[in-house]
């Protein structure tokens, strides 16, 4: 059980979950007792929460919010939980994806993040943090998935994104796993103001192989830029370095297919995947 923080203090989890206990004890009521309460949720699961080993649901800390008449405590403290499980040279730029106005990326080997479904994005964590609990991936699956939040704007957000060709072919985990990311990355390229673009191997080589780069122009008209590697990264805010990596962007978009003809590559590998899971 994960009861600090490297540096020695309380995680958001654990205190999400003696918050829950106290109050709880006040109202004089069992794990049991408040698991009829609040919706059937199990005793036990409840009690997982109030040790700080797993994460509430949205739906059950909604629950207890309204039960224990917190006003939204509880849902503050699910959110900087899910915010603790982001990488530190991320969290704050990650932070201001509310107030985007327009949002860039491009990834050379993987779907960017917004993009991503559920078991894709639990598959990439498994992979990359070999040594992670199932507990702990869930959660930053979870967070990963609370931030596609961002397209549910009654404005559409403009949302472009580049990937390398390598991000359809690799297989993450098997085929139908690549059915479904495929799927939602051909349906999500029918949105208003998404762009959606591929460079093929047969362009070779560009200014951003091995790594990602999101540009984020937010509300005040300021952009942000996140360059990232496999295990580290660097939030940029210098005016003179957002540039140089703008033009970097600019350039990878230059050799990229059309939106249609990216697309198209794209259901090809769909179909590809899908003949797969058939045979």
């Amino acid at each position: 059980m994960e009861l600090n923080s490297e540096s020695g203090k309380v995680t958001p989890r654990v205190r999400l979950g003696k918050r829950l206990r106290r109050l709880r004890e006040r109202k004089g009521l069992s794990l049991r007792q408040l698991s009829e309460q609040v919706g059937g949720y199990s005793h036990s699961y409840l009690g997982r929460v109030e040790l700080g080993e797993q994460l509430p649901s949205e739906a059950l800390v909604d629950s207890l919010d309204e039960f224990f008449d917190t006003d939204g405590v509880l849902g503050e403290l699910l959110e900087l939980a899910h915010e603790s499980v982001i990488s530190d040279y991320s969290r704050t730029f990650v932070s201001k994806e509310s107030l985007a106005e327009r949002i860039q990326v491009f990834t050379s080997s993987h779907v960017p993040g917004l993009l991503q479904t559920e078991d894709y994005a639990r598959e990439l964590f498994r992979k990359a943090l070999p040594g992670e609990s199932e507990g702990k991936l869930s959660e930053r699956v979870a967070a990963r998935i609370r931030r596609q939040r961002i397209f549910e704007r009654e404005v559409a957000l403009p949302y472009w994104a580049i990937m390398d060709e390598a991000a359809l072919k690799r297989p993450l985990r098997d085929s139908q796993c690549m059915v479904e990311q495929l799927g939602h990355i051909a349906q999500f390229a029918m949105r208003p103001r998404v762009v959606i673009q591929v460079i093929p191997f047969a362009k070779g080589g560009h200014p951003m192989l091995g790594g990602s780069l999101t540009l984020m122009t937010l509300k005040e008209g300021g952009t942000m830029a996140l360059v990232e590697s496999f295990d580290s990264g660097v939030a940029v805010e210098s005016t003179r370095r957002v540039v140089e990596l703008t033009e970097r962007f600019d350039l990878a978009r230059s050799l990229a297919l059309t939106g249609d003809d990216s697309l198209d590559l794209v259901r090809r590998y769909l179909k590809g995947y899908e003949d797969e899971c058939d045979s």
